[in-house]
């Protein structure tokens, strides 16, 4: 790949972006007929190459930057992309409320002492959840798959959990719907989480009544797009079915996750009439995710994490700083993590298929850290360092857009 085609990506790069802010279909027509000319003079491989050592969101800099001789464009290559975002302060940001419809006779209840947390749109969610992914079986059979986390499901509910998080990706959204009718629990005191696959962007509004059929329910806490995936037209056109959604009260609260590896995708949600009450990110003492949490404060977004456990990485749980503490409350470092998590006011849904991990995973009201021990949790934090999973959408998005497997079989 030569200097002149690292320019050109750059090029395509710059307007791919400003497309979004360009309101006139006739500028748009233009732009389009540009990138159309110029995608012809470099390869795929060779732009997808400067997509994901760039990123779109800053090739402005990179390309006027190089224009007027202040960096050499190979130097700034080399350069980690900075994050940024709109720094208008949306920290007071209050949402429109859901509109009136199946969603509107919810009921969430708190039990075991789980807080609630009031988003942006005065709905309330239960801080702690169950997450319900089961990756050692994701790829494997999907009726073991369903009929377990169908288990899971009902085994969380009967130990007071009324916190659900599933996802289309996950392949088992019969099955945690069979657990809630399995555990006689009324739908209305359960907050009730799913997300979108990309491949389900292009008919949003379509998909959300086949994921509730999925479910078996009428309606959902919360939805979220997965993951930044795709063209920002088709993300923004999923994120406007969702919002229609919330307005006929099919849902009660818009979330998404993953977006802080996008930032591109994350600009384009953060423009539209409706912003999001949550954001989930991967967050646990090894990755701390400071800066996305500066940003999900600004917008007044409630962080949700996963892998709250650090992917049960032995080295964090085995960790000297979290044995210590855990054995002064005599307590476990997974319930010391998981209360450091509700001390910072984040939202965590650990995952597990295991009855006593269950229940060891919400035993965690009885006992407070100290501001010290808060303090010797948060000198762990390696920063990005730290993540298990860090993707860069732009290289590797296309994997996520394949259409989701789904299981039509008997439990």
């Amino acid at each position: 790949m030569n200097k002149s085609e690292i320019l050109l990506g750059c090029k395509i790069c710059y307007i791919q972006t400003s497309k979004s802010y360009i309101q006139t279909s006739k500028k748009r027509a233009n732009l389009n007929r540009e990138l159309n000319h110029m995608k012809k003079m470099i390869s795929r491989r060779n732009f997808m190459k400067v997509c994901a050592i760039a990123g779109s969101a800053t090739a402005t800099t990179a390309c006027n930057a190089s224009a007027a001789g202040q960096i050499g464009i190979f130097d700034w290559l080399r350069r980690k992309p900075s994050v940024s975002a709109d720094t208008t302060d949306f920290s007071k940001y209050q949402a429109e409320a859901p509109g009136e419809g199946a969603a509107s006779v919810s009921n969430i209840v708190s039990l075991a002492n789980v807080p609630l947390l009031t988003l942006n749109n005065g709905v309330q969610m239960p801080q702690l959840g169950l997450g319900t992914q089961i990756q050692s079986l994701e790829r494997g059979d999907l009726g073991v798959l369903n009929r377990t986390s169908r288990e899971a499901s009902a085994t969380a509910l009967d130990l007071d959990y009324r916190h659900l998080d599933d996802a289309h990706g996950y392949l088992n959204e019969r099955g945690v719907g069979q657990g809630i009718v399995d555990s006689g629990v009324p739908r209305e005191e359960i907050w009730l989480t799913s997300k979108f696959w990309p491949s389900d962007f292009e008919n949003l509004y379509q998909a959300l009544d086949e994921m509730l059929n999925r479910l078996g329910v009428e309606y959902l806490d919360l939805v979220y797009l997965h993951h930044p995936a795709g063209d920002i037209e088709t993300i923004i056109s999923a994120w406007q079915g969702l919002e229609q959604a919330y307005r006929e009260g099919k849902v009660r609260a818009l979330g998404i996750s993953n977006f802080d590896n996008r930032m591109e995708a994350f600009n384009a949600i953060m423009e539209q009439e409706i912003h999001p009450q949550i954001m989930q990110i991967e967050c646990h003492p090894f990755a701390q995710r400071q800066e996305a949490r500066k940003l999900a404060k600004q917008y007044n977004m409630q962080v949700e994490c996963w892998y709250p456990l650090g992917h049960a990485d032995p080295k964090l749980l085995n960790h000297e700083t979290l044995t210590t503490i855990a054995a002064a409350h005599n307590k476990s470092v997974v319930q010391t993590i998981l209360r450091w998590h509700m001390q910072e006011g984040l939202s965590a849904i650990p995952g597990s298929t295991n009855p006593d991990h269950i229940r060891e995973n919400i035993d965690i009201f009885d006992f407070e850290l100290t501001d010290t021990e808060m303090e010797q949790i948060r000198a762990m934090d390696q920063g990005e360092r730290g993540r298990y999973f860090n993707l860069n959408y732009d290289l590797m998005g296309r994997a996520f857009v394949n259409p989701v497997r789904e299981w039509d079989g008997e439990f």
